[in-house]
């Protein structure tokens, strides 16, 4: 199966399946003399991992993250840094229950990858979806770990903050970033976030379930990432945050409500605030042209319901059979919440490619 690679100069290659015996990536193109801190890993995969509340999968993963090249330290290195040569990390499966999914075997979950796997491949892991699953996520959140190394390296002050700002039809109001990452929902407004539980809690006693719209803010990014046509700073926003399992639009700045808005209420207009150029709004979220301002780069992706769901479904066999289909297992009632820290490192990973491709073409960079 091909496609399992994305990034141009910081280029990332995750493999692993749900049920196997682990799941993992390769980086290559991290530059060499970057300062690695491996706490800093664990740490984005712990706030990714399943099973710590009741608003997530209840499957009980570690998610102990073991590097196995790429690092060095010795005597003439300040700690531990990159070599320049591919850093492959690896994450074991510890906590699989493939026989959930036996009675699935041939049968097709509506709203899941299956029926189309078995139409192109003739060949699925039906064990939790295999490559389909939202565990191979966990792969993409290590390497976005690494990225933010990346970027504090050349920029020091670059912060990546996301949260869930609706579930279901329920929006939110607040954005405090640091409120998301303080109640389980990781929602950036501590009263939607209370009053959502038990909109969730309702869900996932019906046996149903939730989607839910992820934004995210870059702050510290420097004007100039980004190249105009084939290679668009929000072009590849775009292409990133949808390669996220369930993920079914993205919004980059007003996204779709820029076309109810007029020219001059959608122009973001400039005055100088001595020998920089400020900004009097951000409709455009940060991207003009394709290329970076130096404003917060704003987007937003919408996550579909979890389509394995106790109420029965109606669906056909692999032989063509009708049948109704219940989902059994452990799964997210709204996996847009363990979304947020895959979309941080989504736009970590998409930043720090551009970057070193900027620095390749141009050399310097706008700040």
């Amino acid at each position: 199966m091909s496609h399992n690679s994305f990034g141009h100069l910081f280029r990332v290659t995750t493999w692993g399946e749900s049920h196997g015996p682990a799941l993992g990536c390769v980086i290559d193109g991290c530059p060499p003399g970057v300062p690695f801190d491996l706490t800093l890993v664990q740490e984005a995969l712990d706030r990714r991992r399943p099973g710590q509340s009741r608003f997530v999968t209840q499957r009980r993963e570690p998610d102990q993250v073991e590097v196995l090249s790429g690092v060095f330290e010795d005597d003439r290195t300040d700690g531990l840094k990159t070599t320049g040569t591919p850093i492959s990390l690896m994450i074991r499966n510890t906590d699989q229950r493939s026989k959930d999914y036996s009675e699935i075997r041939d049968r097709y979950r509506p709203g899941h990858a299956d029926v189309t796997y078995d139409q192109k491949y003739s060949i699925r892991d039906y064990r939790g979806g295999g490559r389909s699953s939202a565990r191979e996520t966990a792969a993409r959140v290590a390497a976005g770990a690494v990225a933010q190394m990346v970027l504090d390296q050349l920029f020091g002050n670059v912060a990546i903050r996301a949260g869930l700002v609706s579930m279901g039809p329920h929006d939110a109001e607040a954005r405090d970033w640091d409120v998301a990452r303080q109640n389980p929902l990781l929602c950036p407004d501590a009263t939607a976030a209370k009053a959502w539980e038990a909109v969730l809690d309702d869900a996932r006693k019906s046996g149903d379930s939730l989607g839910g719209i992820i934004e995210v803010e870059c702050t510290g990014v420097p004007a100039g990432l980004g190249a105009p046509v084939y290679s668009k700073l929000d072009q590849d926003i775009s292409s990133a945050l949808m390669s996220i399992n369930a993920a079914k639009a993205v919004e980059i700045g007003d996204g779709m409500q820029a076309a109810r808005l007029s020219g001059t209420s959608n122009a973001d207009e400039m005055r100088m605030d001595g020998d920089k150029i400020v900004y009097q709004s951000n409709h455009a979220g940060g991207i003009l042209g394709g290329i970076s301002t130096g404003q917060p780069v704003v987007a937003r992706v919408a996550i579909k319901p979890t389509s394995s769901i106790l109420t029965p479904r109606r669906s056909v066999t692999a032989q063509g059979e009708e049948v109704d289909i219940v989902t059994k297992g452990r799964h997210d009632p709204c996996v847009a919440i363990r979304g947020v820290p895959v979309v941080e490192a989504m736009m970590a990973l998409v930043l720090a490619d551009h970057a070193l491709r900027h620095r390749g073409q141009v050399g310097t960079f706008v700040r």
